[in-house]
């Protein structure tokens, strides 16, 4: 059996994991080339110092950019951002101020993603570098503390989905609308933690501007990583920044390098196994208009435009759609026009390079001219932060990746999401529109939305396993059974936000606590030692690692899910709480409970399960179940406490005990 591209590059960057090919499933050790951290640089500062690690093993791996908050000059801000420097400056990592541009945009035009490259991110959009043929996937702080300490992270090989797009986009459509189409065609779970495989004859015809808008929306689409082919686009955007490096005495490609990435490029093999195929004629696409507050509902702008929704803001901003080919699509719509008197427009380009590059074309200017409301490079308004926030009753549309409720300003606002000459069409008139100029005047209209090709492919036989298991690792765990059967669980759901800002809550309360918004009688039907079975997608919603540690408070053995968020997991393990996966079990357990699970939200009908880490197999009720079996890369987590113990462990750290605390 051949391995998915994302298998490949993994076992490139494998310092452990299992002595043969790797697969889905498998836990594994990484070293990535390179960690991004921004404005949360400061409070992975703290986690690495309370780990006890004090000098960066890798002075080459961090990449520091601040980016999100650069609005705020306060002192309070100012101060962190200097001591982030002043930390960057002593440990020799490279460092870009606020200003320079947004982290994820830095990364591509600096050249720390290269094709066949594991590049991670304490961000959630790190899967744009799949766009250069890398892999981008998101950490946590924990992890990026990790990284700077040792090098590496652990990782869990996702599924791989492969997405073939056929044909050309028609005039009018764009990146963001096949991203939007995707969102919105596809939002039952097919992709949910999936890696994306982006492939076929449609890829040549996108720009690398537009691979990396595609790739950076794969996050809402719920992937971890957008991975595009590294082919002859791929290589002149390299070779351009190449030259733009070595002018400025930085040698960060060398033509070796592209040399070899025209000649043996990371590819797929063959006969690689992918869990699902999607096929999009591009063809097909037509411009779309996401939400409002949602990224999973999708509406053809020639529906949405005769109903004349009014808006008040309009934004061209963040790392989705703010570089180049997207000023210059704005700018064609608006030339000779004004902005609404009613509508605020505002412009923050990806990177102070990209304004650079617009500026000597004209394009800046002339968005100037239309009324443009400028801002610095930076995330700013895309999450709520500085000016231009939506308020309470104001409607917006903006070309950025996210419209989730409350995320840009107030949760009494609505947000839209469109390509960048839709949001600048929308804003000269006042209401969602469509761009009137040359050679856009006809604007697509049929097929309204490309038809579903999505099929399941089977998956080759697997072989069971037997794990070795370390010193202090359960060879097997008995335990009631205790039975969530509600899919897409989410995080408030486990533990409340009532407490999660809180610092006086201590692990006893947090027992008392927890599942508290799922099911009030949670608290007293546990007990410790059970075993907590949940549904599909469990530890959705925010990231609070209190969702985690609270049921770890409780007693809970282990959670068995269908599938997990992976910030959830990642929070798991990284706080020393067994995790596993197993779908079909959880299925049957759905069948077998199917009158229950409708009237009860937390189900024990009194029998124990049996769950044997030797050969990753769950045994219930005469029934056997597989699992990916747990190697040594998880079952160190769980024996030392978790990642900063296990760091500090093997760096001969003494860590500060406040670490350990509840919150």
């Amino acid at each position: 059996m051949g391995m998915t591209v994302v298998e490949k590059i993994a076992q490139a960057h494998l310092v452990e994991g299992p002595d043969r090919p790797l697969r889905a499933g498998d836990f594994v050790s990484i070293r990535p080339r390179h960690v991004l951290t921004h404005d949360n640089t400061a409070p992975v500062i703290k986690k690495f110092r309370s780990i006890g690690a004090s000098t960066i093993g890798d002075p080459r791996q961090p990449v520091f950019a601040l980016d999100h908050d650069i609005q705020n000059l306060s002192e309070d801000n100012l101060a962190k951002y200097r001591a982030i420097e002043v930390f960057a400056r002593e440990q020799g990592v490279d460092f870009y101020p606020a200003g320079t541009g947004i982290g994820h945009q830095i990364m591509m035009e600096q050249c720390y993603v290269t094709p066949g490259s594991f590049v991670v991110a304490s961000d959630s959009h790190a899967n744009m570098y799949g766009a250069l043929g890398a892999i981008g996937t998101p950490v946590v702080r924990t992890d990026a503390a990790a990284i700077w300490a040792t090098g590496e992270f652990w990782w869990q090989i996702p599924r791989t989905v492969q997405v073939v797009l056929e044909g050309a986009l028609p005039p009018g459509s764009t990146a963001k609308d096949v991203i939007i189409t995707l969102c919105g065609l596809y939002n039952g779970g097919e992709v949910l933690n999936a890696a994306v495989e982006f492939s076929g004859p449609g890829v040549a015809h996108l720009s690398m501007d537009e691979r990396m808008s595609i790739a950076n929306m794969s996050t809402e689409w719920g992937t971890l990583t957008g991975w595009f082919p590294a082919d002859a686009t791929t290589l002149a955007y390299l070779k351009e920044r190449q030259i733009e490096l070595r002018r400025r005495g930085i040698n960060r490609i060398r033509d070796e390098d592209l040399a070899a990435w025209a000649n043996n490029p990371p590819a797929p093999d063959r006969d690689a196994a992918y869990a699902a195929r999607i096929v999009l004629d591009l063809a097909e696409v037509t411009p779309h208009v996401s939400g409002p507050d949602t990224v999973q509902a999708m509406e053809s702008l020639a529906a949405v435009q005769p109903r004349r929704v009014p808006i008040q803001k309009a934004y061209l901003v963040s790392c989705m759609n703010a570089r180049l080919e997207d000023l210059e699509a704005a700018a064609r719509v608006v030339a000779g026009k004004k902005v609404a008197p009613a509508v605020t427009f505002y412009l923050a380009p990806a990177s102070h390079a990209v304004q650079q590059e617009a500026e000597l074309r004209g394009v800046w200017q002339t968005l100037l001219d239309a009324g443009v409301t400028p801002l610095p490079s930076g995330c700013g308004p895309c999450i709520g932060l500085g000016k231009g926030v939506l308020e309470p009753g104001e409607i917006g549309i903006s070309a950025t990746n996210r419209n989730f409720k409350g995320r840009m300003g107030s949760r009494d606002a609505r947000c839209y999401l469109a390509s960048p000459a839709v949001v600048a069409a929308s804003a000269v008139a006042g209401y969602i529109s469509a761009p009137v100029m040359p050679g856009m005047n006809d604007m697509p209209v049929a097929p309204d939305t490309p038809a579903r090709h999505f099929t399941e492919l089977p998956q080759p036989a697997g072989t069971q396993e037997t794990v070795e298991i370390l010193d202090g690792f359960p060879r097997e765990v008995i335990g009631r059974l205790v039975f969530l059967p509600q899919n897409d669980l989410n995080t408030d759901g486990i533990y409340g936000k009532d407490y999660t800002y809180r610092d006086d809550v201590t692990r006893e309360m947090m027992a008392q606590v927890v599942m508290q918004n799922y099911d009030p009688r949670f608290a007293e039907l546990a007990r410790s030692g059970d075993v907590l079975i949940g549904g599909f997608n469990f530890g959705t919603g925010s990231s609070r690692e209190q969702a985690a540690t609270a049921l770890a408070a409780k007693g809970i053995s282990l959670v068995v899910a269908g599938s997990y968020s992976q910030t959830f997991l990642r929070n798991a393990f990284n706080n020393g709480f067994l995790c596993i996966e197993a779908p079909a079990f959880v299925e049957r357990l759905q069948q077998i409970f199917t009158t229950q699970a409708g009237m009860e939200r937390t189900i024990i009908p009194g029998d124990e399960v049996q769950i044997a880490f030797t050969t990753g197999t769950i045994a219930y009720r005469g029934e056997s179940f597989f699992f990916p079996p747990l190697g040594t890369v998880p079952q160190s987590l769980v024996i030392a406490g978790g990642t900063e113990q296990l760091v500090s462990r093997r760096l001969g750290l003494a860590p500060h005990a406040s670490r350990r605390s509840a919150g």
